[in-house]
């Protein structure tokens, strides 16, 4: 934990004390929104186990982010759904979930700390991370917390289109969801952007 709470230390001592961790989730998938979470981590946090969100089993990733929930002085969740993804862009649909995560926060953080990104319309100073989400424990919350809360709205939505097998594999191109998508078509939640969805032989064609 003392590696992962380096950057946060430094702005502690700057007297900056609220810190918000800043990632987001599901960039790569072909269905389902892009979520991103905002975390403030307090001085002295002492969850456990806190790593970038893909490092971790799901049931661990589930019990941190409540532990994280539990003692965190804030956090804020942003979530991009498909028509944006499509309109914006996979990019810029990241930057604005990563933007509402942010101002979803109960009261304005003193600094953020993002993983590899700058956030536009924010007036809020930032520190871009590169590998944040393995280099800050504020950054590595906000992973664990989007991930779990993207992996919820996927197993949802598994409930609403169960023949694309969404609990397995989270919307991403697996060979399974690349054939489900090829045998029924797209549904309303996949990304008609994405070029292995728009390319696929799809049913009638």
């Amino acid at each position: 934990m003392g590696v992962l709470l380096r950057v946060e230390r430094q702005l502690w001592r700057l007297g900056l004390t609220r810190i918000a961790g800043v990632d987001e989730v599901g960039v790569g998938p072909l269905a389902g929104p892009v979520v991103a979470a905002a975390v403030i981590v307090p001085d002295g946090v002492h969850v456990r186990g806190v790593d970038d969100s893909k490092k971790l089993p799901p049931a661990l990733r589930a019990e941190l982010a409540a532990q994280i929930g539990a003692c965190a002085l804030g956090i804020g969740v942003g979530i991009v759904e498909v028509d944006d993804i499509d309109r914006l862009n996979i990019y810029r649909a990241a930057l604005e979930a990563m933007r509402r995560a942010v101002l979803a926060l109960p009261a304005p953080p003193d600094h953020l700390v993002v993983d590899a990104r700058i956030i536009p319309g924010i007036d809020i100073p930032q520190t871009s991370l590169i590998g944040g989400d393995g280099r800050s424990y504020s950054v590595a919350a906000a992973s664990i917390v989007a991930k779990v809360t993207r992996d919820r709205l996927m197993c949802e939505l598994d409930g609403r289109y169960p023949q694309y097998g969404f609990r397995d594999h989270m919307g991403y191109g697996t060979p399974q969801h690349l054939a489900a998508i090829e045998r029924f078509g797209p549904c309303p939640v996949h990304r008609r952007s994405f070029a292995p969805v728009r390319e696929l032989r799809l049913p009638g064609l």
